[in-house]
């Protein structure tokens, strides 16, 4: 009989395994995915984790919590980085986690959990990690600080949606042995606060909200349609005394200051300040109503 309990679920992979066998030649290749397999195995081990199965180039394992997990995650890549070395040949690996009920039966797990995890897995591209919005609000505070939300993915059989995250494990130890600070204290801000309009909409991202979504998903915080527009286009994050914008989209983010600066960015970040307007997909115009007004407060 199968017992039921909660538990993290990681997949683990390397990109473009079958590239590197055409590449390498069949013996270099099976040997540097088998050092792949043996660094996430070592990683998983390290952090409490359990391999459940290795399928060809990926690694299915478990862990008793998110934290172990996320932990694992970032020393998977972090190994692969340091220790794996094919010459002019990049070698890389994907992996993605979720947190929740499954069912465990002869040494395997079943379940939604399991099937949710592996769509992260299969969101993510080289050297990222990707896990879900449930998983992200069960991590330590450190590690919810190294987030980022990337996208929304309908979920299979259902009209829900589940919110995808990167983890950004690159910034490494010095970002998560950072002290949490009070900006509020230390830099003698008593309150910040970025004030966005749109269409008769206003918005303000501080320390209370300071995470705002943008783009034409209903379940964006700020709600812009146009064909333009991803339905995840960008964020703006209050994260150290800071307003940054992120943007996630394919067609890019346009900041215009007041004093002329103009910010393009694509799959990137820049830090917004001052008063000026923003556009998704286009160089914002001041008279346009596609133009998301911003001011700095405090």
């Amino acid at each position: 009989m199968a017992d039921q309990t909660e538990l993290a679920i990681l997949f683990a992979d390397v990109v473009g395994s079958t590239k590197l066998y055409e590449l390498m030649g069949d013996m270099k290749a099976r040997e540097t995915v088998a050092r792949c397999l043996d660094a996430m195995t070592r990683a998983t081990e390290r952090h409490n984790g359990s391999v459940i199965k290795t399928m060809g180039d990926e690694v299915m394992a478990t862990f008793p919590g998110v934290n172990d997990a996320v932990e694992a995650a970032a020393q998977m890549q972090k190994f692969i980085s340091d220790e794996v070395d094919a010459e002019d040949v990049p070698v890389a690996i994907r992996v993605g986690f979720h947190f929740g009920p499954v069912m465990e039966e002869a040494g395997d797990i079943f379940g939604g959990a399991v099937h949710i995890a592996n769509r992260m897995s299969n969101q993510a591209k080289a050297a990222q990690i990707v896990t879900s919005g449930s998983s992200v609000s069960l991590m330590s505070p450190d590690w919810q600080a190294s987030t980022r939300q990337i996208d929304l993915a309908p979920l299979r059989g259902t009209s829900d949606e589940i919110a995808l995250y990167e983890v950004l494990w690159q910034q490494g130890d010095n970002t998560r042995m950072l002290p949490t600070i009070d900006w509020a204290e230390n830099t003698g801000v008593r309150t910040q606060r970025l004030r966005l309009r749109y269409r008769g909409q206003e918005i303000v991202v501080s320390e209370q909200k300071p995470n705002v979504s943008i783009g034409r998903s209903e379940d964006s915080d700020l709600v812009v349609k146009d064909t333009l527009i991803s339905r995840l286009h960008a964020r703006i994050e209050f994260t150290r005394g800071k307003f940054i914008l992120v943007d996630e989209s394919t067609n890019g983010t346009c900041v215009l200051l007041s004093s002329g600066e103009e910010h393009f960015v694509r799959r990137d970040s820049v830090q917004i300040k001052g008063e000026g307007a923003i556009g998704l997909g286009r160089v914002p115009q001041a008279d346009s109503p596609q133009a998301i007004h911003f001011i700095y407060e405090e």
